[in-house]
């Protein structure tokens, strides 16, 4: 099997980030299956709101780095915090940036495998946004996934360095994690 090359990020700029200790795990586990991974933090990139004015002036950085390392990939792993039963505020605008079209150049999330995430206090553990997120990626090109995984009641799931305590939500961000894996290496060979 071709080996994947997967971007891994969260859609949070939180230190203490649940869903960022839930991508970091997944990640982990990606690499532990022989994927090469790459974890991207949004706070770190600090990427400007979205703005056709700015990017008329030339596309910041940040956001041309981000763009790059989504096209160089083969898969994503994503998680994204429900804010207001939707997409972070954050996470739009880092799709919105990589999103852009370029000349001569292929779409970044186009034909990207992508595995989404999502994990909450409460009940519901961020389902009702993962269902955006979904869309957006679709309508961008990126073939999302069936599977999903909305955890709940993360916050007991998780110590104080942001590790991932409990074995059983382990084994289900392990499953979806292969998955992404089987099906990027499927479409790789």
């Amino acid at each position: 099997m071709a080996t994947a090359k997967i971007i891994a990020l969260a859609g949070s700029l939180r230190k203490n980030s649940f869903n960022q200790a839930v991508i970091t795990h997944a990640a982990q586990l990606a690499q532990q299956q022989g994927s090469e991974v790459e974890v991207i933090s949004l706070a770190e990139l600090n990427l400007p709101m979205f703005d056709e004015d700015i990017e008329a002036q030339g596309v910041p950085s940040s956001a041309q780095q981000l763009k790059d390392k989504l096209r160089s990939a083969d898969a994503i792993l994503l998680a994204s915090p429900e804010y207001n039963g939707s997409i972070t505020a954050v996470l739009k605008n880092a799709i919105d940036w990589a999103s852009r079209t370029e000349a001569g150049a292929t779409p970044a999330f186009r034909n990207k495998v992508v595995a989404l995430f999502a994990a909450s206090p409460g009940g519901l553990g961020g389902l009702r946004g993962l269902n955006h997120v979904r869309d957006i990626l679709s309508g961008i090109g990126a073939l999302v996934l069936g599977d999903q995984l909305a955890i709940a009641g993360i916050h007991g799931f998780v110590n104080d360095q942001g590790e991932l305590t409990d074995s059983a939500t382990s084994e289900k961000i392990a499953g979806l994690t292969s998955q992404l894996i089987d099906v990027t290496s499927k479409l790789k060979s």
